[in-house]
């Protein structure tokens, strides 16, 4: 397709070719996107295709072999969630003189919160309904890295992760922790040694599962010198693994409970290998916060004040 720059003014038909190819990004495929879009394949291929010759770039190769999109439309598809949730923060504000708080709230949060007794985002989100029900909530579960990316770019107003390296472009929120152990899986070697006789070195010869993102697992990684061996983005992933038995790994002590009270996994040498993971709400360092993030975040630190 020749590289023609067609697009020199958006306007409402080019915001809903946009948001057609968002869906079919976001389904991965036209066929997943009929029933988020309502309407049907061939609509959809044309609509990609109209959008394809306005901005003059292929954004995705579609067909028997499958969805994928090219490097243009990876390009194109993050701008087009920065134009959505920058119209969604215009609209916001446009509320707020009014005193009314509306719009969309797109809060993202790392995997296996649900099982931690310190964690209280439920009771966040039901107090914030309470104060703002006009508001479109919206729950994504993405590794940490994804997080910090979505808020500093706009696609999240907020995030929810384990604390590790600072940036300096967003502000940290410290909400609960969680407890961290080394566990193999039932059918792991390891498995029946006593303890007494794991020594550090016997726990560097065995496969060891971790995430690939800067994170605090990461950072326990290098401290004890494990060399992954098996690579996760989450810990259902990570806990599949170590089920597996054939690979060890940190996983967060409330989530393992229900493995290791059914005898299908065990810690490893919990007097050495443990760490602290430290949670906060993170947001960007903006002049001012739109009100639904304030009200929301002020929900979070106060349902996590004991």
């Amino acid at each position: 397709m020749a590289k023609t720059a067609l697009l020199r003014r958006l306007s409402d038909t080019d915001l809903r070719l946009l948001r057609v190819f968002r869906a079919v990004a976001d389904c991965g495929g036209v066929s997943a996107a009929e029933l988020e879009l309502n309407i049907g394949r061939s609509t959809i291929s044309r609509h990609l295709t109209d959008l394809e010759l306005r901005l003059g770039s292929k954004l995705c190769h579609r067909g028997p072999s499958g969805f994928s999109l090219t490097n243009e439309g990876v390009r194109i598809y993050q701008a087009a969630l920065q134009l959505f949730s920058a119209m969604h923060d215009f609209q916001s504000e446009v509320d707020e003189t009014n005193h009314s708080i509306t719009g969309r709230l797109s809060i993202a949060f790392f995997d296996k919160n649900m099982t931690n007794a310190h964690a209280s985002v439920p009771l966040a989100i039901r107090r914030f309904e309470k104060l703002a029900p006009k508001v479109e909530v919206e729950l994504h579960v993405e590794p940490i890295n994804a997080i910090e990316t979505g808020v500093l770019n706009g696609t999240h107003q907020l995030g929810i992760v384990a604390m590790h390296k600072k940036s300096d472009n967003l502000n940290y929120h410290f909400l609960y922790h969680e407890e961290m152990h080394l566990y193999c899986g039932n059918h792991h070697e390891l498995f029946n040694y006593p303890d007494n006789t794991i020594t550090r070195t016997e726990v560097q010869k065995h496969k060891y599962a971790a995430f690939a993102f800067h994170s605090p697992n990461m950072m326990a990684s290098h401290d004890w010198k494990l060399r992954r061996s098996g690579t996760v983005n989450n810990e259902e992933a990570l806990a599949m693994l170590i089920l597996s038995g054939s690979y060890i790994g940190f996983l967060p002590t409330h989530f393992t409970r229900q493995f290791t009270e059914q005898g299908l996994m065990r810690t490893v040498r919990p007097d050495i290998y443990h760490y602290r993971s430290d949670h906060a709400a993170i947001v960007r360092k903006i002049p001012r916060m739109p009100r639904r993030v304030e009200k929301f975040l002020n929900c979070l630190i106060q349902a996590h004040t004991v």
